[in-house]
């Protein structure tokens, strides 16, 4: 099943990227690069040019109609602003998912990461009825880590020289919350592709 198209919280909505959105995106991340660099493997080819941004946002929204990943923008309320990216990724074992996320260092601090995890999970299992869901965290990356134990996520394992990044191979922590214990933590709304209400 192909997750929302659009989920919206009390401070965010998550969307499917469109090429239009290039230019904000771009603008987003060279301003965060410096953070992003640190723990995000894909930051190492930053900043891309509009152009070369509005082609990789194609192949992602064609990655999310084909049902093979599923990668959002993260606004604002009005949609006037990117705060960051986040995506459900299909890459663990079978019954479950991996959310993953980063937040515009212009607007960190703020509970954006920790809303939009929430929400994700609430769609993960009231909407998509998986068993798991998954968030994988560099080691370093101690602001990361205390968002899924805020959640109720368990820790399940440190994974040594298994999360690659652009300063080298650090250890990846694993944390993952089970159906049987999932307790829904904030409002959603969340609108298929032909916007119609499914949450």
């Amino acid at each position: 099943m192909i997750p929302p198209y659009r989920v919206v919280t009390p401070r965010l909505v998550l969307r499917c990227w469109q090429p239009t959105d290039a230019p904000r995106v771009v603008e987003s991340i060279t301003a965060s690069l410096d953070h992003l660099r640190a723990t995000m493997l894909w930051a190492a080819n930053e900043p891309q040019s509009v152009e070369d941004k509005a082609q990789l946002l194609r192949k992602f929204r064609g990655q999310f109609d084909l049902g093979q990943d599923f990668i959002y923008g993260v606004f604002d309320r009005d949609e006037a602003n990117v705060l960051g990216g986040c995506g459900l990724h299909p890459r663990v074992y079978e019954g479950g998912i991996e959310i993953g996320y980063w937040i515009d260092a212009r607007h960190l601090r703020q509970g954006y990461a920790t809303e939009l995890t929430a929400a994700l999970t609430r769609v993960c299992f009231e909407v998509l009825k998986l068993d798991r869901v998954e968030i994988h965290v560099h080691l370093d990356n101690l602001a990361s880590q205390g968002i899924p134990k805020k959640l109720g996520f368990i820790h399940e394992a440190t994974l040594g020289r298994r999360c690659p990044s652009p300063n080298g191979v650090g250890a990846r922590t694993i944390w993952t919350m089970f159906r049987d214990a999932y307790q829904p933590t904030i409002a959603v709304e969340a609108f298929d592709c032909l916007d119609r209400r499914v949450l």
